[in-house]
């Protein structure tokens, strides 16, 4: 019966992006009362889930972009043999798994996952583009909460909001007293988890002499510059190109 197992021979080539997206998070961020706009216990536990991911899970992603609900992994090298459904199931189930014990929910939740194929050059234009889509969402979440403590809906709220120009929003909330660019730069240039290497010299008793090992470790920036600068393409150019 194995022949009749749809897509279980679609395979892909490295490198690649897996995105994942919460599903329904806003039923989800309900149950477990989010503080608005930017809630940071979420924020660090979706930052926990990267680590996660890159450590715990054995798919061993080089890195992940993480804002608001969505987790995008970098791998240059693919687990699997590059099966495209064995590894969107076990990234999105495992994230899921991860969150729920790292929120300590109650209630179930799930991501979906999908694959974007990349070089290094579409993988720096890809980080900038997601990068750019955590500010709007960051303009959104502001400009979203305000609204609603006037007393809008949230469905009035989104309505009003769409398709108005960025300089707009920024003079909303500067008529409610928040300067926008002076926000916590996690929210709104999200958060980046990545392995570094380094070497640890230490003695070991078969050889009975110094040796120098390498371990590779998993480090947080909270404090991204701005992908699409010149300071921001040399920092995505160094990180992609030290796989």
């Amino acid at each position: 019966m194995k022949h009749r197992e749809i897509f279980s021979n679609l395979l892909t080539i490295p490198p690649v992006f897996v995105r994942l997206d919460g599903r329904a998070f806003h039923r989800v961020a309900e149950l477990w009362a989010l503080e608005r706009p930017f809630d940071e216990r979420f924020s660090r536990a979706m930052e926990d889930v990267s680590i996660r991911l890159i450590s715990d899970s054995g798919l061993s992603p080089d890195f992940a972009f993480t804002f608001s609900d969505e987790i995008n992994l970098y791998f240059s090298s693919l687990p699997f043999k590059g099966r495209v459904e064995k590894i969107d199931s076990v990234a999105a189930s495992f994230a899921a798994s991860a969150l729920t014990l790292a929120m300590s929910s109650a209630g179930p939740l799930s991501f979906d996952a999908r694959i974007i194929h990349v070089t290094p050059d579409v993988a720096t234009e890809y980080l900038i583009n997601r990068q750019r889509e955590a500010w709007r969402n960051h303009l959104n979440a502001y400009c979203q909460d305000a609204l609603m403590n006037d007393g809008m809906s949230r469905k009035d709220a989104a309505l009003y909001l769409k398709g108005r120009p960025s300089k707009e929003l920024h003079e909303l909330m500067f008529s409610h007293g928040v300067n926008l660019a002076r926000t916590p730069t996690w929210q709104r240039r999200g958060v980046l988890v990545y392995k570094k290497i380094k070497n640890i010299e230490g003695f070991n008793p078969k050889l009975e002499k110094m040796v120098e090992t390498v371990r590779t470790y998993v480090v947080s920036d909270r404090e991204l510059p701005v992908f699409g600068s010149p300071e921001g393409k040399e920092f995505l150019s160094l990180l992609i190109g030290s796989f």
